[in-house]
């Protein structure tokens, strides 16, 4: 189940008590966004990245329901992912960024597990 160069390999086991997940079209794509990945891994290991909205759903409906993952995902892809997601027990909590803050909360604010809006620069 590949969902990006980045993915965990299939089989490894997440020790950790959340996984993060970064669901963008263009996760892989710029130097700032690896540059941020660099980042994330310092503080958690268990980061997983997806392009596709599909592969991710697949991938968060396969997570034990004891497990918690915590998902970025920006604005276009959230208005299709979240409504799915938002009621799996498995999704702690949702942030959202985006380039249109006040767009993107009109949208979300219906969903509870939408904590937080990152601005894109």
């Amino acid at each position: 189940m590949a969902a990006s160069s980045s993915y965990t390999a299939q089989g490894e086991q997440n020790f950790e008590t959340y996984s993060l997940i970064w669901l963008d079209a263009s996760v892989n794509n710029s130097q700032e966004n690896l540059r941020a990945q660099e980042k994330l891994r310092s503080s958690i290991n268990h980061l997983i990245t997806f392009e596709d909205e599909q592969k991710c759903f697949k991938y968060i409906r396969s997570i034990p329901k004891d497990d918690r993952v915590v998902l970025v995902v920006s604005g276009h892809l959230g208005t299709v992912i979240v409504p799915k997601i938002v009621s799996l027990r498995q999704v702690a909590a949702i942030y959202i960024y985006c380039k249109n803050k006040t767009e993107n909360e009109q949208w979300a604010k219906q969903f509870s597990k939408v904590k937080y809006y990152f601005p894109l620069n």
